[in-house]
């Protein structure tokens, strides 16, 4: 680890990452606008046999935009990734915007955790972004394949969310939950959990 210490309060930002990023999460905390509001209800996934704990909710204002340009590119996915677990579910989107497309494995618990919320804007954005992770031999099927192998009961869970929003605020809007967003990105990512664990 860097020869930086993290502030004990910004602990559960260094959590959400691999150490490998340790320094570029340190970097990250320093800059945060401070906050009375602690994060709430870390979820816990594996992501490349490390244990994480990433905040469901964060709290506070944003990084001005020029700020966050500025940050080296793993800053910057560091804390577009954070953003994807804010309060305000524009600034959610936002930010999804930016990592959808990123093949840094620990992306991955910061996507599908939107997978199992109820804006039906992100989900179609997510459903849009993932397309490859329909198709054996890209990156996206492989990063998001070896993740659900990873974390089957966090993808239990997240598609028994992903129903529950559907019965109970979209069977108007897509009558067969096939078809909801929702349910496809979820499915994608079983599927590819199920080509990982036969490939190895």
């Amino acid at each position: 680890m860097s020869d930086v210490v993290a502030r004990a309060d910004d602990s559960w930002l260094i959590d959400a990452v691999p150490s490998a990023q340790y320094d570029d999460a340190v970097a990250v905390a320093a800059l945060l606008p401070r906050t009375r509001f602690r994060p709430a209800l870390p979820f816990a996934v594996s992501v490349d046999g490390e244990n994480l704990a990433i905040p469901y909710r964060v709290y506070g204002p944003e990084l001005q935009a020029d700020d966050l340009s500025a940050l080296p590119s793993t800053q910057q996915i560091i804390m577009h990734c954070l953003y994807t677990r804010h309060h305000d579910g524009r600034t959610r989107q936002r930010h999804l915007r930016s990592i959808i497309a990123e093949t840094h494995p620990w992306v991955a618990p910061f996507v599908v955790q939107l997978v199992g919320e109820y804006v039906a804007a992100i989900l179609v954005d997510i459903r849009d972004g993932l397309v490859e992770v329909d198709s054996p031999g890209t990156r996206l099927h492989a990063m998001y394949g070896k993740f659900g192998s990873a974390n089957p009961e966090f993808i239990t869970l997240t598609r028994q969310r992903v129903a529950s929003y559907w019965d109970c605020y979209y069977r108007r809007l897509w009558a067969d939950r096939a078809h909801y967003p929702g349910t496809t990105v979820i499915e994608s990512v079983r599927a590819a959990a199920r080509q990982f664990q036969a490939a190895g």
